[in-house]
């Protein structure tokens, strides 16, 4: 890979960054459209995933727009999806949060919903200090099963859902049992 993929740091800074993680299926999706329906014209929600599968769809002739899904037709590039983007985190840890930055809208609030790795986290912080604040969704096996999650060997074992498995320094912690309206709230205070 070459060293062209390094782009200048992000200059223009929005009040306020939310991210979110959790496990595939814990309702990250489903959390961040609730909360920019709230916030409206003023929240942009981005997806750090998003470049690579623009990517992958690219050079493999698949449809991007079922790639950004979350249905079987994700699940089936998704192996090749994560080893692609490791090689390109290998060399910059930070490449895909700073592409998802750089063409991000100039809106007040910016929601990261899929933040998976310490590297990322470490970005926003370097980046943005106390404008970030950090959210993870913790959902039952149960209720990701019912969600369609089925464990995956190379996929559910490897860093991308596994490195902040042990990270403790989540502004909130949210128990995703399908219902948020208590933590929604608590969350929208995180932005004030």
């Amino acid at each position: 890979m070459s060293s062209n993929l390094r782009m200048p740091p992000i200059l223009e800074n929005p009040k306020k960054i939310l991210l979110l993680s959790g496990k595939r299926k814990s309702g990250k999706d489903f959390l961040a459209e609730k909360l920019k329906s709230i916030l409206g014209e003023d929240c942009t929600v981005l997806r750090i995933s998003e470049p690579i599968k623009k990517h992958y769809a690219e050079k493999c002739g698949v449809n991007f727009k079922e790639l950004l899904g979350d249905g079987p037709f994700k699940e089936k590039y998704r192996k090749e999806m994560i080893v692609w983007g490791e090689q390109i985190r290998a060399e910059d840890p930070g490449y895909f949060c700073r592409l998802v930055c750089k063409n991000a809208q100039k809106t007040a609030f910016w929601i990261i919903s899929d933040i998976r790795r310490k590297s990322d986290i470490h970005f926003f912080e370097q980046n943005y200090g106390n404008k970030m604040k950090s959210v993870r969704i913790n959902t039952s096996k149960e209720i990701r099963e019912s969600r369609g999650w089925v464990y995956t060997i190379g996929v559910d074992d490897v860093q991308s859902e596994c490195d902040l498995d042990d990270y403790a320094d989540w502004d909130v912690i949210v128990s995703n049992d399908g219902h948020y309206e208590n933590d929604i709230d608590r969350i929208l205070k995180l932005l004030d």
